[in-house]
């Protein structure tokens, strides 16, 4: 071990910025060709028969009067035949929530109000409003989003609950952001994108780790099998990501892709806003399984580093062909994924800029690291 160290000590530092260099595009090519490419190629799994399994939709909300006159209707018109309820969790609303909600439910049989007036002490964010809901369903597959969300279409719910099969008790969806002028969403959209490609592939790959409250789906007995949320109560968030990574396993995840299953959602209209919603949710990364973390963690480190050593190594070495060629590589492998995994997400808008994104990766991750230490708030809306 000694020799290995003496020898590398007294190694030019251009070989080892290019012997850096060639691990950072050997790992980052193992991502994409591991991971990220069994969600390029994925095909939807054919069935011999559909089932159409009784559902309750659960949403929480929060002085979201707003948000809900816009969603709601989406969620409550959906093209489902079977039984179905949904259930809205008031949680505390100090706006006209209770009232818009009495209106919907002269219109809609299946809404049903759930009304919280006390906060729950000692449970932060929304699992408790969460937890209420849950126990509160009258169905056992479970069907969750948000009160800014909207089902991409009437079919969101019948395509979410088709993920289910004998042994699937989780199904993963995706809930995009609105397409907005301004190079600012196409960078929320970018990283939610990024999001999705990881966590789509990574339970692909039957190592499922987390999913986004946006659009989820579990079944009840999950939830009660594992008492709900109660190992991270004390966590302001968590209530999707910490939860999946703790109940999913290789046998019993599955994914929905399909374009009119996805959620859709109001980006953030200024960076400072994103960024700290961004705070938020990366928080709780760290409290990931450490077979999650570790992988989670070397690809982003990868991914930080491509630029700033192949920078310094161009600079010291001048391997311009060598540097050149590896970095092509890359770019080419990286550029024919992408451009499948975004198709299939209906994101290939974001293409022609992946390059502009994978540059602005190492901005991203300076700003996002703040959130290993920040403290994060209480308050979950």
């Amino acid at each position: 071990m000694l020799y290995f160290c003496d020898m590398l000590t007294n190694l030019p530092l251009s070989t080892i910025l290019i012997g850096t260099f060639i691990g950072i595009i050997i790992t980052q090519l193992f991502y994409y060709l591991y991971f990220f490419l069994r969600l390029a190629v994925y095909k939807k799994p054919s069935k011999s028969e559909h089932v159409e399994h009784p559902i309750s939709v659960i949403i929480c909300a929060r002085d979201e009067a707003a948000n809900l006159a816009n969603n709601l209707p989406g969620v409550l018109v959906q093209d489902y035949n079977t039984t179905h309820e949904v259930i809205l969790v008031n949680d505390n609303s100090e706006d006209e929530t209770k009232y818009l909600l009495e209106e919907f439910k002269k219109s809609f049989k299946n809404l049903n109000p759930i009304l919280l007036s006390q906060e729950a002490k000692m449970i932060n964010g929304k699992k408790f409003p969460l937890s209420i809901g849950i126990k509160s369903a009258k169905n056992e597959t479970l069907l969750l989003t948000d009160a800014d969300c909207v089902p991409a279409s009437e079919h969101w719910m019948q395509l979410m609950q088709d993920g289910y099969d004998d042994d699937i008790e989780i199904v993963l969806g995706y809930g995009a952001y609105r397409k907005k002028p301004g190079i600012l969403n196409k960078l929320i959209r970018f990283e939610t994108f990024q999001t999705a490609l990881q966590y789509f592939s990574y339970a692909l790959a039957g190592l499922p780790y987390m999913g986004v409250g946006r659009n989820l789906s579990y079944k009840k007995d999950v939830f009660m099998r594992n008492k709900g949320f109660s190992s991270i109560n004390q966590m302001p968030s968590g209530d999707d990501d910490l939860f999946i990574n703790q109940v999913a396993n290789k046998n019993n995840t599955a994914i929905v892709i399909d374009h009119d299953a996805h959620t859709l959602s109001e980006p953030k209209t200024n960076l400072h806003d994103w960024m700290n919603q961004k705070y938020r949710h990366y928080t709780t990364s760290k409290y990931y399984k450490t077979l999650h973390a570790g992988l989670l963690g070397t690809y982003a480190i990868s991914q930080f580093l491509v630029y700033p050593i192949l920078i310094a190594a161009l600079i010291l070495s001048h391997q311009y062909i060598l540097l050149g060629s590896l970095w092509t590589l890359r770019m080419f492998v990286q550029g024919s994924i992408l451009r499948s995994t975004m198709k299939k997400l209906n994101e290939l808008d974001l293409w022609p800029w992946f390059i502009l994104f994978d540059m602005w990766s190492i901005f991203y991750y300076l700003f996002t690291l703040p959130s290993v230490w920040k403290a994060p708030q209480k308050n979950w809306n």
